[in-house]
């Protein structure tokens, strides 16, 4: 997996590409750990990612919790999607 990060102010742009699971998710978390404290946005753009395991879902779900809620899904492909539907994700998270 590659992972894009850039900051702008208070708001991160996390940029993923590959697959998001179990192998992967330790370097994420390694990502979202080094923001600075200011951070209280961010956007998680999955345009280029091709698959996301539990583990991913539950990184995601750490993600929203270290912004407060304040964090923007884009780029989300149909397949996941579905995922995200399937596991009422669409409910709780921000899609653009």
């Amino acid at each position: 997996m590659d992972i894009t990060k850039t900051i702008t102010d208070n708001k991160a742009v996390i940029k993923l590409s590959g697959w998001l699971d179990t192998k992967t998710t330790p370097e994420l978390a390694e990502v979202i750990d080094s923001l600075p404290a200011e951070i209280s946005e961010m956007t998680l753009d999955l345009g280029e990612l091709e698959y996301i395991s539990s583990a991913g879902l539950r990184q995601i779900v750490a993600m929203h919790k270290k912004v407060s809620g304040n964090l923007t899904i884009t780029n989300a492909g149909s397949e996941l999607m579905q995922l995200f539907k399937m596991t009422g994700f669409d409910k709780k998270l921000k899609f653009e």
